[in-house]
């Protein structure tokens, strides 16, 4: 496993984390507590140190909701190991308040002591501001809420989770500039570079880049073809038939560009193109058993891309898709 600073919160990080999304929201297929322990286990073993959470991951919504499923699981899973993991979580929405934003002091202090009691842990490394869809989200008194996490030990860096990216790619960029975070996690992979310029732009300012969704919900791992029929309940399950082609026929033409004559996987290719960028920190993986966590694990330690490489891939067609 390689490591690298996570911009300038000083955190040697491993540079694939792990995701703990797929602990609570079933969105990839229901995951059974003992085999999310286990991976968590499994992940440590692999020397990968990373590892983002978030109370909205939980079952439910409005008031019979359980906020923080994934944190429970991941701290029951670390136990006395925690001095061996970098945590991130978030703040800002929950399922039981039916996934309201509310990015108040209040919140972020409230938020914090619950996801420090989840997880059975006395610090969080970083905070993200989890996904606000707009500045209007943020409330002006939501900087003295984090100061004082952070003053108490409870927090040691900010950072913001970045969605609706083209109403809120502004916000990041004066955050940045004006030092009140030290890290974004931000949507980027072969299938979606739109937060390309963004990446470079803070990067070159110290600030850390966590790249999320790096294999595209999956398209990116090979596991997905034309007849692939994905469940209700799957995150996937948005797309027609149409689409469901037009991804897996430009997954093959990367595969062909990118692991001919290489021992590399689909998924391992794409892993290792997001970490070439100079400004990505680390690429979160959502793996859930040995086979894909040593699969994406092997991504960091593989050799760079040429730039000739990087180059044709550049010039093929790539569609950004919503989320992807």
């Amino acid at each position: 496993m390689q490591y690298a600073t996570l911009g300038r919160t000083g955190l040697n990080c491993s540079r694939i984390g792990l995701g703990t999304w797929a602990f609570a929201s079933q969105a990839y297929g229901d995951v059974p507590e003992a085999e999310a322990r286990e991976a968590v286990r499994i992940a440590l073993d692999l020397g990968i140190n990373f590892f983002d959470s978030a109370p909205l991951y939980g079952i439910g919504s409005g008031p019979d909701a359980h906020d923080g499923v994934a944190e429970e699981v991941l701290g029951r899973a670390l136990g006395a190991d925690r001095d061996r993991a970098i945590i991130s979580t978030k703040f800002g929405r929950n399922p039981s308040t039916g996934i309201v934003p509310a990015f108040t002091a209040a919140q972020a202090r409230k938020s914090v002591d619950e996801s420090l009691l989840r997880m059975g842990v006395d610090h969080i490394d970083v905070l993200f501001f989890h996904s606000p869809f707009s500045p209007d989200d943020i409330h002006d008194d939501v900087w003295e809420g984090l100061n004082d996490v952070r003053d108490q030990g409870k927090v040691r860096s900010i950072g913001h989770s970045i969605s609706m990216f083209r109403d809120t790619e502004g916000m990041a960029r004066d955050w940045v500039a004006q030092r009140k975070i030290d890290v974004i996690q931000v949507v980027y992979s072969l299938m979606n570079r739109e937060a390309a310029d963004l990446i470079r732009d803070v990067g070159a300012q110290g600030c850390g880049v966590v790249a999320r969704e790096t294999l595209a919900n999956g398209f990116l791992t090979g596991a997905v073809t034309r007849d692939t029929v994905f469940p209700a309940n799957n995150l996937n399950a948005r797309y027609a038939r149409e689409e469901i082609a037009e991804r897996v026929d430009y997954v093959e033409r990367l595969a062909a560009a990118l692991t001919q004559g290489t021992d590399l996987t689909i998924a391992q290719a794409a892993l290792r193109w997001a970490l070439d960028n100079p400004g990505i920190s680390l690429a979160l993986t959502g793996a859930k058993n040995r086979s894909e966590l040593e699969d994406c694990a092997a991504a960091a330690d593989a050799p760079a891309f040429s730039p000739e490489t990087h180059e044709a891939v550049a010039r093929m067609h790539v569609k950004d898709y919503p989320g992807a």
